[in-house]
């Protein structure tokens, strides 16, 4: 299988001694999962190599032929100031780890370190080069505040102001390595975000997705992380987890805020320490996928409530959105019809019915508590049961009086609330019903036949009361 380099620029070891090069190679993609690693023996081939491009890291001993480690980095410095340096050198001098310092050198370490220092402050260096670069691309993107890349999200129907938005943020962090946190109501389109994300991330690998609402830990543990053979009765053979199965490539988790506090721990883990241990096998492996999640919960008020731990929530929230619910979006609503009309049609193989006017406006005046998924599901049961050129509103009106019925209307318990309870001064009769003809009139967009359904009352009785109101 092919396999993203990481980081996504290159890392330049540079030292006249072709043993330590191979060996700093190899501890650093066995220890960190580094693979994009360019090596060079002659210190008169660095400057060269870094004019190509692609370099974003340099690691360079002191003590070579021709061009020293400290010419070296000031020449970086003066030339490439966008490179950062780390030096690694033999000479265990602290007057010349100072002056490195000074000549810009993010760090200084002696060849005689435990490997983990040195892995370590690599790690350090290419993280604070994966967020300068990030920040500048978020900033760029948020500036002009065009896409890229439109088609990545066509599959999400929508000409909302704030959706676009939400759009070229997503664009902005794609390619980051870091967590990706999407939050919204159950139907809003959590999983399509996350498609548009992954195609835009650059990575070869598949979109792995996993619900693990309803996961207990031992679920949990052997869904995302598999495995060996006998590692449990009935382990019979090797089973891959679904991090492995999105190797190179991005592995979603839905419905992120349902998950226990034992396997919270094991995630947080696994996004911290970058490895995971399969069932049974005493040996890590990397993790080598872009991990995003998703919830409808409110993850601060879990926290605040301890079921949910601060810290996980603080590593998931370092890029994060929210897609607004469709009652916040009310524009994209006849979009929408019109895109479920054509697709429901064609799935059902019926030619598409036109709407009656007015049936976009009707549904506008209803709070979907069901999001886009309930919308979607509403036009597909009229379209099964629709025989003629012209789709009344008659299945979306029964829907809707039937979710009504059993939820109640959006903002308002199944008890109605008293809309007069707080009214220190009464209306009269008169003046309260001249209010809610003239609200229902705002709310159908002046369309008296959408107003009556409304109220509940006909369309002679709303036109004899609206003659009232301006007489």
């Amino acid at each position: 299988m092919n396999q993203n380099p990481y980081p996504s620029f290159g890392i330049l070891l540079v030292d006249d001694e072709p043993a330590w090069l191979n060996m700093l190679s190899i501890t650093l993609e066995g220890c960190a999962g580094i693979t994009n690693i360019v090596t060079c023996s002659d210190s008169r081939e660095v400057l060269p190599l870094l004019d190509k491009g692609g370099i974003g890291l340099v690691l360079l001993d002191l003590t070579m032929p021709h061009l020293t480690g400290e010419e070296l980095l000031k020449r970086i410095g003066e030339s490439h100031p966008e490179i950062t340096a780390i030096v690694v050198s033999g000479m265990n001098q602290i007057a010349t780890a100072v002056r490195c310092i000074k000549l810009g050198a993010f760090d200084y370490f002696i060849k005689t370190d435990e490997e983990d220092r040195i892995v370590g402050g690599v790690l350090r260096a290419v993280r604070m080069l994966e967020m300068q670069r990030e920040y500048d691309e978020m900033s760029s993107r948020v500036v002009s505040g065009e896409l890229r890349h439109p088609e990545a999200f066509t599959p999400i129907v929508t000409g909302d102001r704030s959706m676009l938005a939400l759009f070229t943020y997503v664009e902005a962090v794609a390619k980051s390595p870091q967590p990706l946190l999407i939050t919204g109501e159950s139907g809003t389109g959590k999983e399509l975000l996350a498609q548009a994300a992954h195609s835009l991330s650059g990575c070869r690998g598949r979109l792995v997705t996993v619900n693990v609402a309803g996961l207990d830990d031992a679920v949990f543990s052997d869904t995302l992380f598999g495995h060996v053979r006998g590692a449990f009765t009935g382990a019979d053979s090797v089973r891959r987890g679904m991090i492995e199965e999105a190797e190179n490539g991005t592995l979603f988790l839905d419905e992120i805020g349902d998950l226990s506090i034992a396997s919270q721990v094991k995630l947080l883990r696994l996004l911290q320490e970058g490895e995971y241990f399969p069932l049974g096998s005493d040996r890590p492996k990397r993790l080598k996928a872009r991990i995003i999640v998703a919830t409808h919960q409110n993850l601060p008020a879990k926290e605040a409530e301890g079921s949910f731990r601060r810290d996980l929530y603080y590593r998931l929230r370092t890029h994060q959105v929210r897609i607004p619910p469709l009652r916040e979006r009310k524009g994209d609503i006849p979009l929408l019809l019109n895109h479920f009309l054509t697709e429901a049609a064609s799935a059902l193989g019926k030619k598409r019915p036109t709407p009656t006017q007015g049936l976009a406006q009707y549904l506008t005046t209803y709070g979907f508590p069901g999001n886009i998924r309930e919308l979607k599901a509403m036009v597909y049961d009229a379209v099964s049961v629709h025989n003629d050129r012209m789709l009344t509103m008659e299945p979306f009106v029964s829907a809707i009086e039937r979710a009504q019925e059993d939820t109640g209307p959006a903002g308002v318990t199944a008890a109605k609330q008293n809309p007069f309870a707080g009214f220190e001064e009464l209306p009269t009769f008169g003046d309260a019903a001249g209010f809610l003809v003239m609200e229902a009139m705002n709310r159908a967009g002046g369309n008296q036949t959408l107003a009556a359904r409304l109220l509940g009352i006909s369309q002679p009785a709303l036109n004899k009361r609206l003659k009232l109101l301006r007489g």
